[in-house]
């Protein structure tokens, strides 16, 4: 005899609520895993260079749930930059390497906390984090690795944008923005053939420097990393270099 249409509509609803119970379990797993892995593994700041910043009475250090100011200490800025970190990087690890741009040019930096430590996972506007340094008239956005892969979604609504062992994934060689690129020798994760393939997506004008000597942890100070070249540049020759780069770009594109 064949089954009634009752009996057929509950078996069929006990298979629907069986895969969507299972198509539910596994998207609850997924974002566990995601969570875990995004806490696994994040390189610290390196202490001593942590120290030697907060010690620096010329910055204004402000620890935000969005983000990390840096500030020149009883003067008005101007210009600020948005830094978006590397992927599971510590925020912190940048502070000594941006301080030159603080100290010595004026500049505002304010390292974002990305979401999970990871950039794309981290959807909010560039105003989350401008909004935590209010009075400024001009705005760079920048970032590390994968910080300046998100820093470049970011960059039309900025006034330039400042990539730091990094480079695009989307074409902004239209834009008219002002571009700065700083890149190391002995990068191995954002090599040189990675830097120079990705070139025709910034526009025509776009500052290109690449460091010698430097990897891609030298810029920041969290420790070797894995599949990274070996740098041959001293961590204060760095922060130097970057200043003497990236301060003039900086005040050049507020004016200055």
């Amino acid at each position: 005899m064949a089954p009634s249409a009752p009996k057929t509509r509950r078996r069929g609803l006990r298979v629907l609520w069986w895969i969507l119970g299972s198509l539910g379990a596994l998207i609850v797993l997924a974002v566990v895993g995601i969570v875990i892995w995004s806490q696994v593994g994040v390189m610290a700041a390196e202490p001593g260079p942590l120290a030697d910043v907060r010690a620096n009475t010329a910055i204004e250090i402000t620890d935000t749930d969005a983000g990390i100011v840096l500030a020149p200490a009883g003067e008005s800025a101007d210009v600020g930059l948005v830094y978006v970190p590397g992927a599971k990087v510590d925020p912190w690890a940048y502070a000594d390497k941006l301080s030159g741009l603080v100290a010595e040019d004026g500049v505002t930096v304010v390292i974002t906390k990305p979401w999970l430590n990871l950039a794309f996972f981290d959807l909010r506007p560039l105003s989350a984090f401008t909004d935590l340094a209010p009075g400024i008239d001009t705005w760079l956005v920048g970032g590390h690795s994968l910080g300046g892969v998100r820093a470049c979604q970011l960059a039309t609504d900025a006034d330039g944008l400042a990539l730091f062992g990094s480079y695009c994934a989307n074409d902004l060689s239209t834009s008219g923005l002002p571009v700065i690129s700083v890149s190391g020798s002995e990068d191995g994760l954002s090599t040189p053939e990675k830097i120079a393939e990705a070139r025709p997506l910034l526009p025509d004008d776009a500052e290109m420097h690449e460091i010698e000597g430097a990897s891609h942890a030298s810029f920041g100070d969290y420790g070797p990393q894995p599949g990274d070249g070996t740098p041959t540049i001293a961590d204060d020759d760095m922060r130097d270099q970057l200043t003497e780069l990236v301060g003039p770009f900086a005040l050049a594109t507020a004016g200055r």
